[in-house]
């Protein structure tokens, strides 16, 4: 989809669904790495990120668009148009705009646990991903110390393992 087919399917969401024309600018920008889109206050274009379309189909893509232009609208016309504000969430459940977007890209993927708190008294386990100070924090179970463990590191499956992909003996 290129941008020129972006804008005209943001203006034809923008009439059908809010019954208001959309009179800015809507592309894509590939610098986006965890958002779907925004909305630019002072310019008042949208911008939205090209992989959404990619991995998830249009339908996420105008879940997203719907989201950004109940931002635009209430901005425009003076309400409530911030996440937190009831205007957005009533405008945003009755056009069936999306209230989160799926994750993308490399950050799909989880981080692995890299350390393990446990219990000295139940034996509790607590897996971080960070590093922390036990000394700050007790069980949630019994209240008793914690102990930091480092945990195993998890073979990376696009890495070769064993010799280093070297031939010999």
């Amino acid at each position: 989809m290129t941008d020129q087919q972006l804008q005209e399917l943001v203006e034809y969401i923008s009439q059908t669904y809010f019954g208001k024309p959309f009179r800015h600018r809507a592309r894509f920008n590939r610098r986006l790495r965890t958002t779907g889109g925004r909305y630019l206050l002072h310019s008042h274009d949208i911008e939205l990120n090209p992989l959404h379309l990619a991995e998830h189909g249009e339908s996420e893509l105008i879940g997203i668009i719907k989201h950004e232009l109940c931002h635009y609208h209430l901005h425009l016309a003076g309400m409530g148009y911030r996440h937190a504000d009831r205007d957005f969430q009533t405008l945003l459940r009755q056009v069936g705009g999306s209230r989160y977007c799926k994750r993308v890209g490399k950050a799909a993927k989880p981080t692995a646990y890299k350390y393990e708190l446990r219990c000295r008294d139940c034996g509790m386990s607590y897996k971080r991903r960070r590093k922390m100070n036990p000394d700050r924090y007790v069980c949630g179970r019994c209240r008793g110390r914690l102990l930091l463990l480092p945990l195993p590191a998890q073979p990376d499956a696009s890495r070769p393992s064993g010799n280093d992909g070297q031939a010999g003996v």
